[in-house]
């Protein structure tokens, strides 16, 4: 008889721990440290001299792109931009290598969060190979260097499952919810406004803007306390301080569908791309 090994076209994932995400200890913790991985001040105003802010919001709005187009897991983008921002406060580039920097940041990330991580050549393709493998992999290098090879960053998708399970929602609720929360989370990695702000506190903005634009929070009769008030106590954060980030949060979506899709990952229109069935589609988000 023949042995054979037969591997699944599609990763499992292990599912979530209801015992860490039942204990306290554990939220704290991801409270305590996530600073640790925020760059301390704006590197627009001290660090950078040849990008400008619009240049960052393009660079992540293409990474985001592959990021679905490659069907990466949902962490991915998040930890790739909070590489991008790290290095950036440290390290003054040229505009010329922004996207070669988004890529290896896009490299590390998948190689973090995957178990079949994206590839130097795919990535370059994505580029329209303006940049060479052996380039991607020498930048490789000088990012893990300037980042201590300190990779495995808070991020607010840390936070997701926290929060929602700390929540009177109806668990069929749930995967509706996280989609819209996940969805929030990338705009805001795709907006510099945010870049500085907590995780935790991005994260529980998403929570109560995918909340309030669903009509849960009217729906739901077992609230007792107001919703804002039950995310600031689950995150230790000022209620005034959520709901600003809340409606910068909405405020932000809002914009990007006025704007509407424009280019797509390997510079061809978003429309000649099917991009509805992405899983952060902002066009999927009602409020």
């Amino acid at each position: 008889m023949e042995l054979l090994c037969l591997e699944m076209d599609t990763s499992i994932r292990a599912r979530p721990d209801p015992n860490l995400l039942r204990d306290d200890r554990v939220l704290q913790r991801l409270l305590t440290i996530e600073e640790r991985f925020l760059p301390q001040y704006s590197y627009f105003k001290g660090v950078q001299k040849d990008i400008q802010p619009f240049m960052r919001r393009m660079v992540a709005t293409w990474m985001l792109e592959v990021c679905e187009e490659q069907k990466c897991e949902e962490e991915v983008f998040p930890l790739a931009i909070n590489y991008l921002d790290r290095f950036l406060a440290m390290v003054p580039i040229k505009k010329c290598n922004l996207q070669l920097l988004g890529a290896v940041c896009m490299f590390l990330a998948s190689k973090l969060k995957e178990t079949r991580p994206l590839t130097a050549e795919k990535l370059c393709i994505y580029t329209d190979n303006s940049i060479r493998p052996q380039e991607l992999l020498e930048w490789e290098l000088v990012v893990l260097g300037k980042l201590k090879w300190n990779l495995a960053a808070v991020t607010p998708n840390d936070f997701i499952e926290h929060i929602v399970r700390r929540l009177p929602l109806a668990d069929d609720k749930l995967v509706l919810i996280r989609k819209h929360v996940q969805t929030f989370i990338a705009l805001c990695a795709t907006d510099f406004r945010f870049a500085m702000y907590p995780p935790s506190m991005i994260a529980t903005g998403s929570v109560g803007a995918a909340i309030c634009g669903l009509q849960l929070d009217s729906a739901d009769q077992s609230w007792g306390d107001s919703l804002t008030d039950q995310l600031a106590k689950i995150t230790n954060t000022e209620v005034d301080v959520l709901k600003e980030c809340q409606e910068q949060i909405e405020r932000v979506l809002e914009s990007s569908l006025r704007e509407g899709p424009q280019r797509g990952p390997s510079g061809k229109g978003l429309d000649e791309l099917d991009q509805a069935s992405t899983p952060t589609d902002v066009r999927d988000v009602n409020l």
